[in-house]
């Protein structure tokens, strides 16, 4: 079952190194579905997971300067206490059933969402720069800080429920409120917050004793190697054939979890 484990890492890092898509969003629902994990465990081992995958990915953008640090203070202001509530309320729930019942229907609307931005990223940002000269657009600047506050509680609580949502869905959400920045400075910031936030959550589920060390290991083991791989093979394909595919796949998995729940 280890070598499972370090195969699950290492094609869910090769989809990753491919398409810079799918981390949270395919390794929770492989770890539930096909390995019969129970999804608290499940989602907190993977939130862990998650924060060590990408922090070699944040550093890179940070020392690049592509991260807009007040735009992940913002996000954080409102991400860390969604977080931290949520874990608040999941201790809350005696019920094993209860939690588990929450967190896949949780688990499988942030799929969906998720699976929506994928398909409508370049949509999104295209229609936010048409309303740039609107006449409602300079109030809209006024309040888009109080909006990243608003979008990081609402991730804050998705995240630390299902593991999804950090990623593409924290993606889509700034080109629709920043629709100026430019892409990578986009992704360097939704990639710093996805590491603190992903490593406060996991480090909250760490202390109700839901996080399985040694699944973990097993599945860093095999994960590096596969975003190194991936990576290499994605430069030759595009994003226009690779998001799709990823897109109709998340959307198919998200909706086996809601009709299931």
């Amino acid at each position: 079952m280890e070598v499972a484990y370090s195969f699950a890492g290492l094609v869910v890092g090769f989809v990753v190194g491919l398409t810079g898509i799918g981390g949270g969003a395919l390794m929770t629902p492989i770890l539930i579905v096909v390995f019969g994990i129970a999804p608290v465990v499940a989602v907190s081992t993977d939130l862990l997971y998650a924060a060590i995958t990408k922090f070699g990915g944040m550093w890179s953008y940070a020392r690049k300067k592509m991260v807009h640090w007040k735009v992940v203070g913002l996000l954080l202001a409102g991400s860390i206490p969604g977080s931290l509530l949520t874990l608040n309320y999941l201790k809350g729930l005696e019920a094993l059933e209860s939690i588990e019942h929450l967190m896949n229907m949780t688990l499988g609307v942030s799929l969906v969402l998720t699976s929506i931005a994928v398909f409508l990223r370049n949509r999104i940002r295209e229609k936010a720069l048409s309303l740039e000269n609107h006449p409602l657009a300079d109030r809209a600047r006024r309040i888009r800080p109080y909006a990243t506050v608003l979008m990081g509680l609402l991730l804050g609580a998705l995240v630390t429920l299902s593991s999804v949502g950090a990623g593409a869905l924290g993606t889509a959400m700034l080109i629709l409120l920043y629709p100026r920045m430019l892409m990578p400075g986009i992704v360097g910031t939704d990639l710093v917050h996805a590491v603190v936030l992903t490593s406060v959550a996991g480090a909250g589920h760490y202390t109700m004793g839901n996080v399985d060390l040694s699944l973990l290991l097993y599945l860093l083991i095999g994960s590096l190697p596969g975003v190194f791989l991936g990576s290499h093979v994605g430069v030759r394909l595009s994003p226009k054939v690779m998001q799709p595919i990823m897109g109709s796949i998340l959307f198919a998995i998200g909706l086996r979890f809601v009709l299931a729940g």
